[in-house]
C-alpha cells in the first residue's frame, strides 16, 4: 500500500470516527485548533528532535555494569518484573554488576499495565533502598514504572500529580532533574527506552494518562537483539500493533506548523509537537 494511499485510508477513518481534538481529528485547520485551545490563530513555526543515546548490538546488555560505574553510583536500583527477572536479560544485568562490584537491589513488583498505586509502590521502595541510580530491564511497564521513580525520588517534595498530564495532573515542571536511569527494553513495540513519556492507568478517574516530561528520559538505551528472543507469542504479536499505531500517527497528527498557539518561548513546545518531515520518513 502507497503512503498516498495509506493517508486516504487514514483520513477517512478520521471522518466517520470524528472527534473533539484537532491536533488529532479531521479539521486540523488553525482556526479549529484556536478554537479548541483557546489561543489565537498564530502557528508555530519549527520543531525539535531531542534524540537519545542508542547502543545497539547482539550481547551489548553486558556492558552496563560499566555505565552503572561511570555514572558514580553508589546504589543502583535494577527495575523488572515478575516474568523478565527469570530471563537471560535480567541475568545479564545482574552478573555484569556483580562482576565491577558495583551494589544494587532489584525491585521485580512492576505491574503490567501500570497504574498510579502501583508506581507509587515503586517509588516508596526505591526511597526506602536509598537508590542513586536505575536500570530498567523489562517492556514499556517497566521502563515506564523506573521512570516515575527516578523522576519522584528527585523530587520527593511533589505530589504524584503534580507530573501528570491534565485534566488530572498538573502537568508542573520538575524542580530537580530525574535520577540516571539506563533502559534495556526486552520488547520491540513501545519505544519507551528512548521517550519522555511514562504512561499508567488512573483506575479512581476510569482513564489511562501519564507523564510526559524532557527530563525522563533514559540518558541511556541499550538495545541488545538477544533480549527479546524471550519475548513470548502473543507480547510480539501486540508489540507489532504498537508499531504500527505509533507509525499511523504520522498520519493523523497535526503538522508541526499548523499548530497552534505558538509558544512565547521555545523552551515552551512541547515534547510532541505533531508530524514533521523526519516522523514522516520514518512512518514508512
Amino acid at each position: 500500500m502507497s503512503a498516498k494511499v495509506m493517508r486516504g485510508f487514514v483520513e477517512r477513518i478520521s471522518q466517520v470516527m470524528g472527534g473533539t481534538c484537532p491536533h488529532h481529528c479531521h479539521d486540523p485547520s488553525p482556526i479549529a485548533v484556536a478554537k479548541f485551545s483557546g489561543g489565537v490563530p498564530s502557528t508555530d513555526y519549527a520543531f525539535e528532535m531531542i534524540c537519545s543515546t542508542i547502543r545497539f548490538g547482539k550481547g551489548v546488555t553486558a556492558e552496563v555494569g560499566y555505565d552503572v560505574r561511570q555514572l558514580g553510583s553508589k546504589h543502583t536500583l535494577i527495575v523488572t518484573d515478575k516474568n523478565v527477572v527469570n530471563t537471560k536479560a535480567f541475568e545479564s544485568v545482574s552478573r555484569s554488576l556483580q562482576t565491577l562490584g558495583m551494589k544494587f537491589t532489584v525491585y521485580d513488583d512492576v505491574l503490567i499495565e501500570p497504574t498510579d498505586e502501583s508506581m507509587l509502590k515503586a517509588v516508596a521502595y526505591a526511597r526506602n533502598a536509598g537508590c542513586d541510580s536505575f536500570v530498567a530491564v523489562g517492556g514499556g511497564s517497566v521502563i515506564d514504572t523506573t521512570k516515575a521513580a527516578a523522576l519522584y525520588c528527585s523530587n520527593p517534595e511533589a505530589d504524584f500529580y503534580d507530573y501528570v498530564c491534565p485534566p488530572f495532573g498538573q502537568n508542573l515542571v520538575p524542580k530537580n532533574p530525574m535520577l540516571p536511569l539506563i533502559a534495556v527494553p526486552t520488547t520491540a513495540g513501545t519505544g519507551s527506552e528512548t521517550t519522555g513519556a511514562a504512561i499508567m492507568d488512573l483506575p479512581k478517574h476510569e482513564c489511562k494518562s501519564g507523564i510526559r516530561q524532557r527530563c525522563i528520559k533514559p540518558i541511556l538505551a541499550i538495545v541488545d537483539p538477544d533480549n527479546i528472543k524471550s519475548m513470548p507469542r502473543n507480547v510480539a504479536i501486540y508489540s507489532g500493533f504498537d508499531v504500527l499505531c505509533h507509525a499511523l500517527e504520522s498520519y493523523t497528527a497535526l503538522p508541526y506548523n499548523k499548530r497552534v498557539p505558538r509558544p512565547s518561548r521555545p523552551d515552551l513546545r512541547p515534547l510532541y509537537q505533531g508530524s514533521n518531515p523526519i516522523s514522516d520518513v520514518w512512518s514508512l
